[in-house]
């Protein structure tokens, strides 16, 4: 009986295409040992790029925080903004016979906005256990919009994954946003591990000759990263056009904090960590029971949050003042708030509308309580936690939306793959909360676009080639239906429910219609029935 079972599910598999290369190695608890290769992009999904299309009577929102202007005509030609024309006026019909006349395709975009393709700067998608099939985050980001990643990093351990799966993207020969490969210092070469500061710069050096576009630091959470190490690979990485980011650990924020860190030429603070430590009021250390144990993740995530009335007060002197510190040493925040977020409300996370048609069975089981999987912490969570948490997220929110409005960059992230968030749903859920933060959603969009752009090229001495919708720039574009400054809501994969006033009865409305990446035209509805179709073949 077992056997037919497993051959049931094998032919379940293979009948859908994106399973077929790993249908003849089916797992009986939907473990795999190792990722599945990402399959060829098959006839159908996305089309393009063309000589000429055109995006007919739009909405646009620029992505550097200008306020929406149009209707527009949007002449793309290859993989790039050709031409941005008027359309019409405002309130009157649009003008009849525009050029160009000629195109190999028209989008008729009348009533939409269409914005630039949004950056994810905290990227993970290489965990068989979770999500065997890359194309499942792959496909997810693009409906969402998302048309371009950095992975920190996307496969851990194997970076041959991580540029492969660039290369082919940048190819468009699969379905992927653009991936930018980070590699966590001391990954994937063969002499061990980083553990002087002249090995820190020799494996730079290698990850650059390797194709890496930047480095991952720990801070004492894996390896040996001390802080003499990590300023070897920071400055070493400046020299060699590397970006760098840091999730500041606590085992290793007593030597080097956030503000340390920046002032050694960091590139990118992402999550939490090293900002609160950095604004100590009493002392350097946070006030942690004995009985503290990091490596009990209930503990480490509970206590995190309890930092929240040790801190100087918000918008005192000495707040401003590290924030000016880290303006003038040019540090990106990424803050990451979705990826928490269900520390604050647990029973929201684990019941959002999402999880139903498109959580893979096996991401479902890793993110339930287990002292095993990263992330599933919440062993006895209680009020009291989500409390602490709801706290901490009012000064953490405080921190970004002050450093914002002093001038300093914040990018949008999402860490999805753990604590209940899913690919580009999780990263919509950014938005939302960089809007309770105090963004405007203008700033938003900034956040989501061009920010994340421009500290993705800034260590590569070159302008962004994307994250605005101007003239020249790449065509990575989301065309949506509904006005997301009005409701980012509209974005999530299942849209926005709406209470219709002609008909008293509820509607789904929203939802990406299309997304472009480098001239491709993705059907984003099409993806998440992709999606979907991965998720139920699991199940069966």
């Amino acid at each position: 009986m077992a056997f037919k079972r497993l051959m049931a599910v094998a032919l379940v598999l293979a009948a859908d295409p994106v399973f077929a290369q790993s249908a003849t190695e089916p797992a009986p608890e939907r473990r795999p040992a190792q990722m599945e290769p990402v399959p060829e992009r098959r006839a159908g999904e996305g089309e393009g790029p063309y000589q000429r299309l055109v995006i007919r009577g739009a909405t646009m929102i620029e992505g550097n925080g200008a306020p929406p202007r149009g209707p527009v005509d949007i002449v793309v030609e290859g993989n790039r903004i050709a031409a941005i024309r008027p359309a019409g006026t405002p309130g009157l019909a649009m003008k009849p016979g525009r050029e160009p006349r000629s195109f190999d395709r028209e989008i008729d975009a009348v009533g939409m906005y269409v914005l630039p393709g949004f950056v994810d700067m905290h990227g993970h998608n290489g965990d068989p256990e979770k999500a065997p099939q890359p194309s499942y985050g792959y496909k997810l980001w693009l409906a969402h919009g998302v048309t371009a990643v950095r992975g920190v990093s996307f496969y851990s351990g194997t970076p041959n994954r991580s540029l492969e799966d660039k290369a082919r993207s940048a190819a468009n020969t699969i379905v992927a946003p653009r991936l930018f490969a980070y590699l966590t210092l001391g990954d994937g070469w063969a002499k061990g591990p980083v553990d002087s500061p002249a090995k820190a710069r020799e494996w730079a050096r290698w990850a650059k000759g390797a194709g890496v576009d930047g480095i991952k630091l720990f801070n004492g959470y894996r390896g040996v990263e001390t802080a003499e190490i990590m300023a070897a690979a920071i400055d070493e990485a400046k020299k060699l056009g590397l970006g760098t980011v840091a999730h500041l650990a606590q085992p290793g924020v007593t030597e080097l904090d956030a503000r340390q860190a920046g002032a050694l030429g960091l590139g990118t603070i992402t999550h939490f960590y090293g900002h609160f430590e950095s604004l100590m009021k009493n002392g350097r250390i946070q006030n942690y029971p004995v009985s503290y144990n990091f490596d009990d993740e209930q503990a480490r995530f509970g206590e995190a949050a309890e930092i929240w009335d040790e801190i100087v007060e918000p918008g005192s002197p000495e707040w401003i003042e590290y924030l000016k510190a880290q303006k003038a040493a040019g540090v990106t925040f990424d803050p990451t708030f979705t990826i928490y977020s269900a520390s604050r409300d647990l029973m929201r996370a684990r019941n959002a509308d999402w999880h139903e048609k498109f959580t893979l069975p096996s991401l479902w089981d890793y993110f339930q309580s287990s002292r095993v999987n990263h992330g599933s912490y919440f062993f006895d969570w209680t009020t009291s936690n989500e409390v602490a948490w709801r706290r901490f997220y009012s000064s953490w929110m405080r921190l970004m939306n002050d450093y914002k409005n002093m001038g300093g960059r914040v990018t949008t992230g999402s860490d999805s793959g753990f604590i209940f968030q899913i690919w580009g749903f999780g990263y919509i859920s950014e938005l939302e909360m960089l809007q309770e933060a105090g963004f405007h959603p203008l700033e938003v969009i900034e956040a989501a676009t061009i920010n994340g752009a421009r500290t993705i090229y800034d260590p590569k001495g070159a302008p962004p080639p994307f994250g605005l919708v101007r003239k020249g720039m790449l065509a990575d574009l989301v065309i949506v239906p509904e006005n997301p400054l009005a409701n980012f809501k509209t974005l999530y994969g299942t849209g926005h429910q709406r209470l219709n006033p002609a008909t008293d009865k509820l509607e789904t409305v929203g939802g990406v219609r299309w997304t472009i990446k480098d001239g491709v035209v993705y059907d984003a509805p099409k993806l998440l029935e992709d999606v979907a179709a991965m998720v139920a073949a699991q199940k069966n």
